[in-house]
């Protein structure tokens, strides 16, 4: 297991970069889930844009202006902030013996940071200064769904963070109640659904106030969504991050199949859980003391089929809202189907135990299904939308 990049790149190449130990191995198959998606969800608006179901929005802008002194000090902060932890961890090796606390402390370097910081700022002078005009001017420019992406992206990223980790909370009131200020801070315990729940409202209410149809987004959204998913449970396997299945000592079915992809012990996996590996000398030593199942491993494989599915469907799903339909369906049978060998709270409800997934993996599955019912008996209802 590797539970940031430090551990990766001493592996595979053989350096020793303490910065890289910033980089979280979960955290960046996240931020790589993300750019991926945008990119197909990019391509997917500029279709749907094409085929007129999708229209632009007229906003007024101001051009030529040089850089405000309110830019210039945001960039100025931001590179400041970057170069004091981000290069500052990279100068003094000792600075992340506990990644966690280096990053919430107030250590840092400072001249690392004055450094970026300016830099920063005069690279946003100079991007403003090459558009100056003489006089600057009011412009109103056609701002097309596609265009948009990057805004979807930080709403999404925002505010599924947030529901992944309030929806972990809820489903951990045990350890929320013992360590409150801690559980909100960890960069462990998130929880996918929670996260699309919550993201799902915010991008709603972004594409109504856009002159986006909701319902011709979240069609774009099925094929990425299911992407981003695959490659994110990447991450979950690579850092061995609690994801893991029931205790597997059962024969291995098939003699080609690799031992770790039938039962796993997740050596020095990053929320230190299990017995100490003997020899080990560090901050990730454990192991689980038995072979389990490799759920995440089993959700990459079912969440890049289940895309190839969904892209491959995409142009020949014509009636509004079912392809999303469909990805609720599939997305709620998969987890549905895996949570039957994964390690996983659950309620009790008298002789019913359910995990928080699989009541949410049910309703995903009824409201997908409902969903293909009222838009297929409302479609002529739901027309493209005229580009004037």
């Amino acid at each position: 297991m590797y539970p940031n990049l430090y551990y990766a790149f001493k592996d595979l190449f053989g350096v020793e970069w303490s910065g890289l130990k910033l980089v979280n191995s979960f955290g960046f198959f996240v931020a790589l889930a993300f750019m991926i998606a945008a990119w197909t969800l990019t391509l997917e608006l500029a279709r749907k844009s094409k085929e007129g179901l999708l229209t632009y929005k007229e906003e007024k802008i101001m051009v030529g202006q040089p850089a405000t002194l309110v830019e210039l000090l945001l960039n100025f902060v931001l590179g400041f902030i970057m170069g004091y932890k981000i290069v500052g961890a990279f100068i003094d090796r000792d600075a992340l013996a506990d990644t966690q606390t280096y990053i919430l402390s107030s250590q840092g370097n400072v001249p690392a940071g004055i450094f970026v910081g300016l830099l920063f700022a005069g690279l946003k002078w100079y991007e403003k200064n090459k558009l100056k005009l003489a006089k600057p001017e009011e412009r109103t420019i056609r701002i097309w769904p596609q265009d948009r992406v990057g805004d979807l992206v930080i709403y999404a990223a925002v505010f599924g963070f947030l529901g992944a980790k309030i929806f972990h909370n809820l489903e951990n009131l045990d350890e929320f109640a013992q360590d409150p200020w801690g559980s909100l801070i960890s960069f462990s315990g998130l929880t996918f659904y929670g996260g699309l729940i919550c993201a799902t409202i915010a991008i709603w209410f972004y594409c109504r106030r856009n002159n986006m149809k909701p319902i011709h987004v979240a069609d774009a959204f099925a094929p990425p969504m299911m992407l981003a998913y695959g490659i994110g449970r990447m991450g979950c396997q690579v850092a061995g991050d609690g994801d893991w299945g029931i205790v597997n000592n059962s024969p291995k079915p098939f003699s080609w199949l690799p031992d770790w992809a039938w039962s796993y012990t997740y050596p020095n996996n990053v929320v230190n859980e299990g017995v100490p590996i003997p020899g080990c000398v560090g901050q990730y030593c454990n192991q689980l003391p038995a072979g389990v199942y490799p759920t995440p491993l089993y959700e990459i494989l079912a969440a890049l089929l289940l895309f190839f599915f969904l892209w491959s469907i995409r142009k020949r799903v014509t009636t509004p809202g079912v392809l999303a339909g469909i990805y609720l369906i599939l997305n709620g049978v998969e987890r549905f189907l895996i949570e039957l060998i994964r390690v996983n709270t659950k309620y009790n409800f008298g002789s019913f135990h359910p995990t928080q997934a699989e009541l949410i993996a049910v309703c995903s599955i009824l409201g997908g299904i409902i969903l293909i019912i009222i838009m297929k008996s409302r479609r002529h209802d739901v027309a493209p939308q005229n580009i004037h």
